[in-house]
């Protein structure tokens, strides 16, 4: 049976990458909640897609004169204040679903927005995880930045790592790297039969992000290994 991946949580039914978002989804009966790493001003863990808040959060509102400033110019602090649903509640990013729902995250290691693009992301990550008790069996990384995949591997070699391709116009869909096992394709940039080959080959794939029902139904059929969607209640269990 297909994994399914809800990306960003059941973002389609609630707030993208809010407890609200992840409770849906783990209703829902989705595997996986796919979510994104951010960094404050100060250092700070938080889950944020977008380099601007404006579109998930009231930070129009509350800060007007520093909009649309990405992220990583607010502290943690002030990031709290803002209104994105319930995700502003929780005292850690991850562990409070991961153990509290036994389920596992798919933790996206995203670039990050001046002047944190130099911050050590991996480093970061794992030291929060050994902080709130989550293992491998509640946590996985994936990023569009390969050699971070390969640090944490290298530093943390139980943690199951899947390589994102396809993020930008101009990254490659190339499954040939040997040190991956498990890819997320972008589902735009890749061909069904691309799809078939590397399946052929004993690669795990995990396309993102089908959300029409044709779409899920077209990759169900070629043998997906999972789905990264909006909409996991539109996957079939």
């Amino acid at each position: 049976m297909v994994t399914v991946i809800a990306h960003r949580g059941a973002r389609s039914l609630a707030p993208e990458n809010t407890l609200a978002a992840a409770r849906r989804a783990h209703a829902l009966g989705a595997d996986l909640w796919e979510t994104d790493t951010a960094v404050s001003a100060d250092g700070g863990l938080f889950l944020m897609h977008d380099d601007a808040m404006t579109r998930t959060t009231d930070v129009a509102a509350k800060f007007p004169d520093r909009v649309p400033a990405p992220f990583s110019t607010y502290t943690l602090a002030e990031i709290r204040t803002l209104d994105a649903g319930s995700f502003f509640e929780r005292t850690d990013p991850f562990g409070q679903i991961a153990v509290g729902l036994g389920w596992r995250i798919n933790l996206e290691l995203k670039a990050q927005p001046r002047p944190n693009d130099g911050f050590d992301v991996v480093s970061a990550v794992l030291a929060l995880a050994d902080e709130v008790g989550i293992g491998p069996g509640h946590l996985l990384f994936s990023s569009a930045n390969h050699g971070w995949l390969k640090t944490l591997k290298g530093r943390r070699p139980e943690f199951e790592v899947q390589a994102l391709l396809g993020l930008f116009p101009e990254d490659p869909i190339d499954f040939s790297d040997p040190f991956f096992d498990t890819f997320n394709p972008r589902i735009t940039r890749v061909t069904p039969d691309q799809l078939r080959e590397a399946l052929g080959r004993g690669l795990r794939l995990n396309p993102y992000t089908p959300n029409e029902p044709e779409e899920i139904a077209q990759l169900i059929e070629i043998g997906v290994t999972g789905i990264i969607t909006d909409f996991p209640q539109r996957v079939p269990r």
